[in-house]
């Protein structure tokens, strides 16, 4: 498996032969390009049209933006439902939060989470080896409800999306990365990659770890 962050809240995920692309965003809000990508499966966490670029996605054969249980090429992808804000939608609307397995991994991405997870929702989800997560609060979940979801679900390896960074021109306010990683007590010794790739079972810590991925936008 082989997860790359292009930015904001998409990822690419490469698992059981196949592409996977997440939330691309729109490059005219966010005021940075979204790389021209190639996916078999593209999967669309809710409705906002800032993260549903699919002009610049090519060549999917599969779209998902709804919960549900779904079998591709020996990939499972299950949609939870959840919401966008903190009072059951009312505000936002829903969110789909993404599990996805194969023989060897799951990986969770949980979209525009706007709340912690209820019991119902951490009991479908079960193990987690790589949670991909925002904490840039504003709209979305912030430090400190993320590190409580975090405690939840006790996953592998935890990789943070969906924080200002420098190249942003989006108009909402959201937190800087520091302020996540002080929050799960990791600050300048968090690790660091272009990539997380994963080769086997083992590649999980006991612990879960914080990897920062750098943006490929």
């Amino acid at each position: 498996m082989k997860i790359t962050y292009i930015g904001h809240s998409s990822f690419e995920i490469k698992i059981n032969g196949k592409t996977i692309i997440i939330d691309p965003y729109d490059p005219t809000v966010f005021g940075y390009d979204y790389p021209q990508s190639s996916a078999d499966i593209l999967l669309l966490s809710h409705n906002d049209p800032e993260t549903r670029y699919i002009a610049g996605v090519m060549d999917y054969d599969f779209m998902l933006d709804t919960p549900g249980e779904y079998e591709i090429s020996e990939i499972f992808i299950f949609g939870l439902s959840t919401y966008h804000d903190s009072k059951e939608g009312a505000e936002l609307g829903e969110n789909t939060a993404f599990l996805i397995e194969d023989e060897n991994f799951s990986v969770l991405h949980l979209g525009s989470l706007g709340h912690e997870l209820s019991q119902e929702v951490l009991e479908k989800i079960g193990d987690v080896d790589v949670l991909i997560i925002p904490v840039g609060g504003n709209y979305v979940i912030d430090a400190e409800t993320a590190s409580k979801v975090i405690s939840s679900l006790e996953p592998g390896i935890v990789i943070p999306m969906h924080y200002w960074t420098k190249d942003s021109e989006y108009p909402e306010k959201l937190d800087k990365l520091d302020k996540f990683l002080e929050e799960m007590g990791v600050g300048k010794g968090v690790t660091k990659k272009d990539k997380l790739e994963l080769k086997n079972i083992s590649s999980i810590p006991d612990e879960t770890k914080v990897v920062v991925l750098d943006p490929q936008h």
